[in-house]
């Protein structure tokens, strides 16, 4: 299994990617969530991965946070669901909002996304609503990843923000701008904490 992707960004035509990894390009499909988020072309990239293997093809989808990747793979394991709906679902509704739809039953918001009519709406919600919970509780965890991208200071300071009182889906906003290769927890917190002052004093 490819776990994740490090590379320069040699093109992008949403939802795919070429990525150049010391000369062998990874062609990659990605939510427009990922790909609102990446560099310009010509810049290093990282891309958390998942590897679908089929008898006539492979293909390999690249996610840009720990989060999204997770609920792809939680789709795939619901009954009518594949991987180009999964997809098309994180392309059309953030992980928070998904989750918010499936905790408050709103089968409304979910059928207005691409390819989800009513009858897959209420399976999303019915199958997912225990792997939602699951999902946010591995947070605390963030990514086993940790040996790649700093795992074991995000976990440290994911676990510090939500001792301070932050709920799971504020902490995860706090955490993306402020996670940076190589820094440590007391560093992710202050970056984290001087950003959400930040976001409220905009409001």
């Amino acid at each position: 299994m490819i776990g994740f992707i490090r590379g320069i960004l040699a093109h992008k035509s949403p939802p795919f990617l070429l990525v150049d990894v010391h000369g062998v390009g990874y062609e990659i499909e990605a939510p427009s969530s990922t790909c609102f988020k990446l560099p310009p072309i010509g810049h290093v990239v990282h891309l958390r991965t998942h590897l679908v293997a089929r008898e006539d093809q492979q293909t390999l989808y690249g996610f840009f946070s720990e989060d999204e990747r997770q609920l792809f793979r939680d789709l795939l394991k619901v009954t009518g669901v594949g991987a180009k709906l999964s997809l098309a679902i994180l392309s059309g509704i953030s992980v928070d909002g998904f989750i918010r739809c499936v905790r408050e039953d709103d089968k409304a918001a979910l059928v207005r996304l691409p390819g989800v009519g009513r009858k897959t709406a209420e399976r999303l919600i019915m199958d997912m609503r225990d792997r939602v919970e699951r999902h946010l509780d591995g947070l605390a965890e963030p990514a086993k990843a940790g040996a790649t991208d700093g795992g074991e200071a995000r976990t440290e300071a994911y676990n510090a923000l939500t001792a301070l009182g932050y709920k799971p889906a504020e902490v995860r906003r706090m955490l993306e701008p402020a996670m940076v290769e190589g820094q440590t927890t007391e560093e992710i917190l202050h970056r984290a904490l001087r950003s959400a002052g930040a976001g409220r004093a905009a409001e």
